[in-house]
């Protein structure tokens, strides 16, 4: 018998719940049918509109665009994590003069918008320092700021959710605190949080069409200059749609390999787990014996 955390819904209800969704199903399609009704109406879905889109030169630019934005979203997811898991432990320390710079550093940036931190790195440091930022610098740092201080508050839910008696034995059997949080608090913190890391690493990927205020080759910023061809018909709405398409795209891509990561690695805890039971079983036979 499955249970579940509400009363089963009875034959009125269920009846209801199906007349709400195709009536919400109808309605979205009515939307999303108008929508492309007026674009044909005004010419969006034209051949001389999607012209531009066919030269080579043109597909060559939006393929090194869409390897711009990948090479920003590497090196911030990886700086990302990083930076989540040092304020996390920093966090989690229980000096106050350890803890509470960290929880300043975190607010901070969780609270700026990452569009502000990229034209404060861009068009405010330069004057200050002396030094003219990349592009990819700018963008590059303000997703690792922004999305570091995230995953920080992310990392530090994960391990004060798990059952104080992991903690308790670890330091029981002469662990350090070090050991205890590398051993067993961050892989069951990671493994716990896991949907909610993927979903901000794909929110950070999106950020990183927030390049083209500073100038950053991404694929907004091609699409919004091809969108701009007058003698192409200023076509802005294919631009959009194409540009879409590809982050579409490349999220979905991101969401299943992390899904497949996530399965790969309940797996092996499966089987780990498993060979461990195995394993205390056999040694608790021959103790009997």
């Amino acid at each position: 018998m499955s249970s579940v955390l509400y009363d089963a819904p009875g034959r009125k209800a269920r009846t209801r719940h199906l007349v709400l969704g195709v009536v919400g199903t109808l309605v979205i399609l009515a939307i999303l049918g108008f929508i492309v009704l007026r674009f044909a109406e005004t010419g969006q879905f034209s051949a001389a509109k999607w012209k531009i889109f066919s030269f080579p030169l043109v597909q060559q630019t939006l393929l090194n665009a869409v390897g711009a934005t990948l090479s920003a979203f590497a090196v911030a997811a990886v700086g990302s994590l990083v930076l989540g898991m040092v304020l996390a432990i920093g966090r989690l320390s229980d000096r106050p003069w350890v803890s509470r710079p960290f929880h300043w550093f975190t607010e901070l940036f969780r609270a700026i918008p990452v569009l502000i931190l990229m034209m404060m790195i861009y068009y405010g440091l330069p004057p200050l320092f002396g030094v003219n930022w990349p592009p990819f610098v700018a963008v590059v740092v303000a997703l690792i700021l922004y999305n570091g201080s995230v995953l920080a508050e992310v990392f530090r839910a994960g391990i004060e959710a798990l059952p104080k008696g992991q903690r308790e034995a670890g330091f029981a059997i002469g662990m350090r605190k070090s050991q205890v949080m590398q051993s067993i608090l961050l892989p069951q913190a990671v493994r716990s949080m896991l949907p909610v890391i993927i979903s901000q690493l794909v929110v950070t990927l999106k950020d990183t069409a927030l390049g083209f205020i500073v100038t950053y080759n991404e694929i907004l910023f091609q699409a919004k200059y091809f969108g701009s061809q007058a003698q192409y018909g200023s076509p802005i709405v294919p631009a959009a749609i194409v540009a879409g398409v590809l982050y579409v795209g490349m999220c979905l891509i991101l969401s299943g390999l992390a899904k497949l990561a996530e399965s790969r690695l309940r797996r092996s805890q499966r089987v780990s787990g498993g060979r461990k039971g195995a394993a205390m079983a056999a040694a608790q036979d021959a103790a009997a014996i």
